[in-house]
């Protein structure tokens, strides 16, 4: 029995996926799919990829995921899913790519820069 292990990032959010052939278990960092993703949409974005290539409950998940939002860590456990759907048959790749699932959105915050209030913001110009 194989396991694919692969490793999906949105904003600061980082996910490690190690997914084998099975009856659909899933655990979340130790928990339910249910019990750390409770409210529907986070639960759709989890399950897009499997929805995209008709894949729901063939696999056993074990899902690591660290930083960033409860949203960023669902769309990095996405785009780590979509990865190991594409190792696991590699013509699962263009509905995939066609849904954007492969690309990584990399929007971070940008950095608080000296001499600013924010990253941009500047202070109050006076000319007097």
């Amino acid at each position: 029995m194989q396991v694919i292990n692969t490793v999906g990032r949105r904003k600061t959010a980082v996910a490690r996926v190690y997914m084998k052939p099975g009856t659909g278990d899933v655990k979340v960092n130790g928990r339910e799919l249910s019990n750390y993703f409770p409210t529907e949409v986070l639960q759709i974005i989890f399950n897009q990829a499997f929805d995209t290539v008709n894949a729901t409950g063939k696999f056993d998940l074990k899902v690591n995921v660290r930083g960033g939002g409860i949203a960023g860590q669902a769309e990095a456990i996405r785009m780590a899913i979509a990865r190991a759907l594409c190792e696991a048959d590699t013509e699962n790749r263009p509905p995939l790519k066609k849904e954007g699932f492969l690309t990584r959105d990399s929007r971070m915050v940008e950095r608080k820069k000296y001499g600013r209030r924010k990253a941009r913001k500047r202070f109050q110009f006076s000319k007097r």
